[in-house]
Formats: C-alpha cells, structure tokens, sequence
C-alpha cells in the first residue's frame, strides 16, 4: 500500500510542478527555496519539491504526505475564513465520511481532554494557533492551522459526575475552498494525530 500512496504522491506533484502556478509561493503561502516550497504542517516544518514531501526530518510517502499535496493542488489566493466555524458534517457532501471523522478525529482525542488542557498554550505555539473565536465554550478550546489555510478548533469538556470526557472539532468557515472532502476529514486526523504527538500518546503523525 506505501507504494500505492507514494505513487499518488508523486503523481499529485507531477501535476503540480507540471503546470506551476506563478502565484503558488502566496497561494499556500510559503517560503521558495529553489524548486521547493516550505511551509508549517501539522505542527512540522514541510518542504514540497518536485522529487517529494519532507515533513520534519522524514520523507512522507503515506497518506499525510497525500494530504498535503492535495492541499498545494487546490491551494487558491483567497483567504482563510475562519467565522462563523462549521463542523464537519455542515460542509455538503461530507455524509460518507462522517463517521470516520467522528472516530478518527475527535475519538482520537476525547481520552486525552486534560492532558491537552494542560498543555495548550504549547499545542497553539507548535501548530500556529491561537485562541479560539468569543464564545466558543468548553473546559478549554483553541483554534489550531495544521494547514496554513485551514484551521481546526478544538473544544474539550472535561468529565464530571453526569457526563464522560467529549472532544469536538470544528473547521474554520472556508476549509473545504482549500481541499476535497475526503482530504478535509483526513486533516482532521492528522490534526489529532500530531496532537497526541506533542502531548506525548501517540506516534509520529502518521
């Protein structure tokens, strides 16, 4: 399967570079080194060339490394809207992926509220964060860029006598402008996945 993805990969880039847009560099936005593009990615330092996707230290060839090229394919100049906030599921067309998303996004989370509320000022300053929009409610929550134009919030209640732990996710207005549908529920798992990453539960992002 790691060939099958890296072959998507490397695919996506062909197109890509094959007809590379001149505004790109803003588009993402991005630093141009060269050929290459630099940008943040789920908490990591990403770099795009036309040979491959290096987030970290680490040549990505797996399904992050798919989401990322996708969202340099469908990179556009607009800016990122990030009110009113919109769960997954109020994007049209999200139905068949809801699920997945409710399990690999926010169940991967819910364990871990309080460690996360601990260490949130820290995820924030890792993945370009911020605190969430007025009103947002929760025990804590805060606004999170896996990508530099998307955002993902993350509201944590913790638990108490009537009720357990719940985690929810919710994407800056215009996320779906920047990323197919499929990659949009993706974004949320490797949002999740890096935050586990920093408060040290879970492995590499991917």
């Amino acid at each position: 399967m790691s060939d099958a993805y890296a072959r998507i990969i490397q695919d996506n880039l062909d197109t890509l570079f094959g007809n590379l847009p001149p505004d790109l560099e803003t588009r993402l936005p991005a630093d141009r080194d060269g050929d290459a593009f630099v940008f943040p990615a789920f908490g990591e330092r990403c770099r795009i060339e036309p040979g491959g996707i290096f987030l970290g230290d680490r040549r990505r060839t797996g399904p992050v490394g798919i989401v990322i090229s996708l969202y340099a394919l469908h990179a556009r100049p607009d800016p990122m809207v990030v009110e009113p906030l919109k769960a997954f599921k109020d994007f049209p067309g999200t139905m068949p992926y809801v699920g997945a998303f409710a399990t690999h996004t926010e169940g991967l989370l819910t364990p871990h509220v309080e460690i996360i509320r601990e260490e949130a000022r820290r995820i924030q300053d890792a993945m370009d964060g911020e605190a969430a929009p007025a009103g947002t409610g929760g025990d804590v929550s805060f606004l999170v860029r896996p990508l530099p134009k998307i955002g993902l919030c993350f509201i944590g209640y913790l638990a108490d006598e009537d009720f357990p732990a719940s985690a929810t996710c919710l994407f800056s207005h215009n996320a779906a402008d920047f990323m197919p549908l499929d990659g949009l529920a993706d974004v949320g798992e490797y949002t999740a996945r890096a935050i586990r990453r920093l408060i040290g539960v879970g492995g590499p992002t991917e």
